[in-house]
């Protein structure tokens, strides 16, 4: 960083802290029927009219739990307690005339053996800045993993090789529990495929994150926040699905805690077993260079795999005194997929007539492990001062082992083939620091740093097979050495003052990355490096125009990185006549985003957006020879998206809550690929969720969702999809277990199908899997809480829980 950059952030921060005066909060304080306060009562934050949860909190010991003054807008407090009766105040204004708000709880009518407090959670909740997912809101996310409920989230497309959109633009970071996966492309979709959605509780969507997040991902974040419960006592559940499609599918979690005094300890473990199957026709024409169309390729091929994924998250928040907690978190992540497949590649001239046939065998074992280690502090300073420090080790160990057979249908034909081992290992240190303070009349600064290295070991050794032995392949063996290490500065500010609340910040992170492609016999070694630095303004400002209606408008600055994998130029078969490759000359893109938002309470959310992205990402196709295309990225020019997101919340009947959305994106992208490109297109993206209560116990759902024609890539259009689901759910053993029976993909439409347009070719293609599934799921929740305690950490908890740790 140079020295005026630094100067730059430290004066903003200055500036911040010497320029406003005190903030204002707010004090709720739960009684009991006797006038004492109640401690560790649970008070949420409600948005009325549909009391959307909007922040929770424990209550002390002297039974008193702060909040920060909302936005404006009418709200409702809640309070719950062990062996008292659940009490609502009546709908209070924002900024609320009384800064003490006392609720009195009188006690529960029966003594029950187990008190359970349950709260219908919306599937879909708007809050400034961000889309939440709320997973186990939807009867039709039973039994799914990670990756099938990101397909049916509002403004998410995930591609035919799993690459995530967000609302209509590719590039997206993908957080798990705030911390990056570092995985891309088809080891990212592997890991998300194997992670079940039980362990999940919700998923939030950030198209404009602010300058406390990484500054990648030029279409937003993703942070998929996994369940963990701090409920004093021993308490836990277990969750058991089986579908079955044309295979069958097996997802289990079980969540465990244990909090007593000064500690908790959680324990989360899934497992996912499954059978699936993809399906690829693809029709591709060559063309003369008299544009006359030469050759047809006709291909059909059939992938089958069985796979395993297993997830355990456990660790230790110990906290140390009313300001200070200390936390232990361990990972571990094992995923396998075997797979085999039959392909048949048919060349016909052109007239129709079959010239040749070649028949493609192949096998693959793919293994994921990974393990990481957090050790983080949280340390209360002062009433309005915090600090938060995070330090994170990760390691991947990834290996794909590939066999093709290659055969020509005919008499006397020949049997080729080729062996490849590539195993990959990936190893990550980080560490962050997050310094906040409360100051002045609503305000807040957030300031902070964060490290990261990251190293990778990769290796593509090939063998050819000639019917009979096999020979080294060192036109397409490969060892790949990589090292990246990005270093990152930030300070934000957020004020409110009168009806406008604004937050503005500025990121700055420095890149400088290593990469050594090693030689053989016949190759030579060669390296490449890149240091490059860059400044990333963010930030919004809002404004309520009365209680029910809310404008704000957000800009900022992002980049995607090309993935270390993608900058390799080792190559990837994928069949006979088609392959993959990375490319060295990869650059960063560049976007800069703009939305306009109009929210009317919790029923409308109405957003304008615009992004224009340089050195745009795509997938290029490259010839070679006469018949072999190769899938490789890189930068190809400029896409614009203008883009127009409705979503609707509301409850025409008692028995009925509907939360719909629809994404409409222009757009336009140019670049050059051997010739000049120029592509634009209309796309929608609608999904709908119904919920239907029938009885006290009983519940349905019908959800769906629907995309026109659509193009994330320069030469690649994407036809219309989507899918209709189904649900019901039963509440059992008085609200502690329940039985869900859910349908997916119910008419079987759910088929990723398009057109590819080559150098001097062109490509019909479709694929279907086995995505028409039927689940059936069980829940039970257990466990006794215990007594609240005369002693507690409730301070500090109250803080940790505002923490989001």
């Amino acid at each position: 960083m140079t020295f005026s950059k630094y100067i730059l952030l430290l004066g903003l921060s200055i500036y911040s802290v010497f320029g406003y005066g005190q903030g204002k909060t707010v004090k709720v304080i739960v009684l009991n029927q006797k006038g004492q306060g109640i401690e560790n009562a649970t008070v949420q934050l409600l948005a009325a009219p549909n009391q959307a949860l909007v922040k929770a909190a424990i209550t002390d010991k002297n039974g008193i739990a702060n909040f920060t003054e909302p936005a404006a807008g009418a709200y409702v407090f809640s309070a719950s307690a062990i062996g008292h009766s659940v009490q609502k105040t009546v709908s209070l204004l924002s900024p609320f005339t009384n800064k003490n708000i006392t609720i009195n709880l009188p006690a529960a009518e029966k003594s029950l053996g187990d008190v359970i407090v349950q709260g219908k959670k919306q599937f879909i909740q708007h809050v400034q800045g961000k889309t939440i997912v709320n997973v186990d809101a939807a009867v039709t996310n039973t039994g799914t993993t990670v990756l099938e409920v990101l397909e049916k989230s509002p403004g998410v497309i995930v591609d035919k090789n799993g690459g995530v959109s967000l609302q209509g633009k590719a590039g997206v970071l993908v957080l798990i529990d705030d911390k990056q996966t570092f995985l891309s492309g088809t080891e990212l979709s592997n890991l998300l495929g194997s992670m079940s959605s039980s362990q999940v509780n919700q998923i939030e969507l950030i198209t404009n994150p602010s300058a406390k997040y990484d500054a990648s991902g030029n279409a937003g974040i993703i942070n998929i926040k996994t369940k963990k419960n701090r409920q004093e006592g021993f308490n836990g559940s277990i969750i058991t699905a089986f579908g079955q499609g044309k295979y069958y599918k097996n997802n289990n979690s079980l969540l465990l805690n244990y909090r007593k005094g000064r500690i908790n300890t959680f324990a989360n473990y899934g497992v996912n077993l499954s059978k699936n199957f993809t399906d690829i026709y693809a029709y591709r024409q060559y063309f003369g260079t008299n544009v006359s169309v030469s050759p047809f390729l006709d291909q059909s091929s059939s992938f089958q795999s069985k796979n395993s994924g297993h997830l355990l998250k456990t660790g230790l928040d110990y906290y140390v005194s009313d300001k200070t907690t200390i936390g232990l978190t361990l990972t571990g992540n094992l995923g396998k997929r075997n797979g085999r497949s039959e392909a048949i590649a048919t060349w016909k001239g052109n007239s129709g007539n079959i010239d040749s046939a070649i028949g493609t065998y192949s096998t693959t074992n793919f293994k994921l492990k990974n393990g990481a280690v957090n050790v983080n502090l949280r340390q209360i300073l002062s009433k309005t001062q915090d600090l938060a420090i995070d330090l994170d080790a990760l390691k991947y160990d990834i290996t794909n082992d590939q066999v093709f057979t290659n055969k020509l249908l005919a008499a006397g034909g020949y049997v080729k083939g080729s062996v490849a081992q590539i195993p990959s290992t990936l190893k990550i240190l980080s560490a962050k620091a997050d310094y906040t303070i409360r100051f002045g009349k609503n305000h807040k600064l957030e300031s902070g740093f964060k490290s990261s290295s990251i190293s990778t070991d990769n290796i593509a050794a090939y063998q050819l097979f000639n019917g009979s032995n096999l020979s080294e392949d060192l036109n397409k063996s490969n060892h790949f050495l990589y090292k990246e290490d990005i270093n990152a500065l930030y300070s934000s500010f957020e004020s409110k003052f009168g009806k406008f609340n604004a937050q503005t910040g500025i990121r700055y992170e420095n890149t400088h990355y290593d990469a050594n492609q090693l030689g053989n016999s016949i190759r030579r070694d060669s390296a490449f490096s890149k240091n490059y630095s860059n400044l990333f303004p963010s930030g919004y400002i809002s404004y309520a125009a009365d209680t029910a209606n809310t404008f704000s408008l957000t800009a900022g600055r992002r980049i995607d990185r090309p993935a270390y994998q993608k900058l390799n130029p080792f190559v990837f078969i994928i069949n006979k006549y088609t392959y993959q490759r990375g490319n060295p000359f990869f650059l960063p893109q560049y976007s800069w985003n703009l939305e306009l938002t109009h929210q009317f309470k919790q029923l409308l959310t109405t957003t304008l957006s615009y992004s224009v992205i340089k050195n745009y990402f795509s997938q290029l196709f490259l010839s070679e020879g006469t018949d072999i295309l190769v899938y490789t990225e890189g930068n190809v020019g400029r896409m614009h998206n203008l883009g127009l997101s409705v979503s609707l919340q509301v409850s025409p009947f008692s028995w009925w809550s509907l939360n719909a959305q629809s994404t409409f994106n222009y757009k336009q992208l140019k670049g050059y690929q051997n010739v000049n490109y120029a592509s634009s297109v209309n796309q929608l993206q609608s999904s709908i969720n119904n919920q239907f209560t029938i009885n006290k116990g009983l519940s349905a759902e019908i959800s769906g969702f629907y995309i026109t024609r659509a193009r994330n890539d320069l030469q690649e259009l994407l036809y219309p999809t989507g899918q209709l689901s189904a649900g019901l759910s039963q509440s059992l053993f008085k609200g502690k277990g329940s039985l869900k029976l859910s349908a997916r993909d119910i008419f079987y439409t759910q088929a990723m199908e398009g057109l590819t347009d080559f150098p001097a070719a062109s490509e019909y293609f479709i694929l279907t899997r086995d995505s028409r599934v039927v689940n059936l799921a069980f829940t039970y929740r257990f466990g006794k809480p215990l007594k609240a305690s005369k002693r507690s950490a409730g301070g500090a908890a109250d803080e940790i829980n505002r923490a989001g740790t």
